[in-house]
């Protein structure tokens, strides 16, 4: 995209008009510039602002610099945080919050930014798909313009991880970008425990949904070679690297990651209060080891995971009561009755209101439903 065109879409994104505009730049650098100069020569993309113009430029519309200076940051930035939306409307919500006038030097504190990350870690529990989705956009759009830090790095590349889990597992031009991008954020953190925790999530989300599987495997693999210090990230990087081995047909290595991952729990495993997207209490590694022992025909070893994951399971997370019971439709499945199997999955899924259920659970359904090979 032409920086004159990327101009005019900034300006009307903001409603403005060329002579706002020349107004606010002359106010900003205490320099004039008329509503002509920026119509006849940038706009019209007849030349490119000088180095000095763009970095009013970029202050005035609230972008970084480097979106203004760089064609190569500004369609990354431009499709990442509004093409692969999916909700009709989000660019210009995006658009419209992202770049308002509230933002000019005085963006959200880190401390603030840690509080939306624990919010959305419960939200996630409970709403959704194409909500968290719409929201998480829009403080995308927010936080890039503060990636000034370590510590935002941290922020942002949860943030990220959790947007990529808006999106099915196996479109990997949406969710693995994100994924991918997660990663690189947290190295930017220079957090060992925030590259190990984005990788392993993205790990147990694709393993879990049975999408991407190399690449469940490749995060699992980088997660586990981080640090080898028991924590949730390295819980969920097991578990998904045994989920994947046991799609692949190797039971031998998933039965053995699945005993590394119950040592790794007995360490670093939430509390059985905590219901969080960034927590992993003891129910929570029943329902990967329901489906991971579902998966492998280990049909004792499931129920028994199903049992006691059902026990502790907060009523208020009927989602996941409803990941159980389809466990339990799969491992008809691959016992042999499959029509009783896929009945039995369906009236649990359909037993959960339709706004409660998530992507995760309908690619579920797909695999139950998926006829043998």
């Amino acid at each position: 995209m032409h920086t004159g065109k990327l101009i005019r879409d900034l300006r009307q994104a903001r409603g403005w008009s060329q002579g706002r505009l020349a107004d606010e730049l002359a106010e900003h650098s205490g320099t004039p510039i008329s509503r002509e100069y920026v119509s006849r020569r940038w706009e019209s993309c007849k030349s490119v602002p000088s180095p000095f113009w763009l970095r009013h430029l970029a202050a005035v519309l609230d972008v970084p610099l480097a979106v203004m200076e760089s064609d190569v940051n500004r369609r990354r930035f431009l499709s990442t945080f509004a093409a692969t939306t999916v909700a009709p409307g989000v660019a210009s919500d995006l658009l419209a919050e992202g770049f308002s006038a509230r933002l000019r030097g005085a963006g959200p504190s880190v401390e603030a930014w840690a509080d939306t990350l624990a919010t959305y870690g419960a939200d996630y529990m409970t709403l959704g798909a194409a909500e968290i989705q719409k929201r998480l956009a829009i403080d995308l759009a927010v936080i890039q313009q503060q990636c000034d830090s370590p510590r935002m790095w941290a922020h942002v590349s949860r943030l990220m991880t959790l947007y990529a889990k808006t999106f099915p597992g196996s479109d990997g031009d949406k969710a693995v970008a994100w994924y991918r991008m997660a990663a690189e954020s947290a190295d930017r953190s220079g957090d060992a425990n925030t590259r190990v925790w984005v990788r392993g999530r993205a790990a147990i989300a694709l393993g879990y949904e049975g999408a991407s599987l190399p690449v469940a495997t490749m995060f699992a693999d980088q997660a586990l070679a981080i640090d080898d210090r028991p924590s949730l990230g390295r819980l969920n990087a097991i578990y998904g690297k045994a989920h994947a081995a046991a799609i692949a047909g190797d039971g031998d290595a998933a039965r053995e990651l699945d005993t590394e991952g119950r040592r790794v729990f007995d360490r670093a495993g939430s509390e059985d209060g905590e219901a969080s997207d960034y927590a992993v209490p003891y129910w929570r590694l029943g329902v990967f080891r329901s489906l991971l022992r579902a998966r492998l025909g280990d049909e004792s070893d499931a129920v028994v995971a199903q049992d006691e994951a059902r026990r502790l399971l907060p009523p208020t997370l009927p989602r996941f009561a409803t990941h159980l019971e389809m466990h339990r439709g799969l491992m008809l499945v691959r016992a042999g009755d499959r029509e009783e199997g896929i009945s039995y999955a369906r009236t649990a899924l359909d037993a959960l209101p339709p706004e409660k259920h998530s992507l995760t659970l309908r690619m579920l359904m797909e695999e139950i439903t998926r006829p043998a090979r």
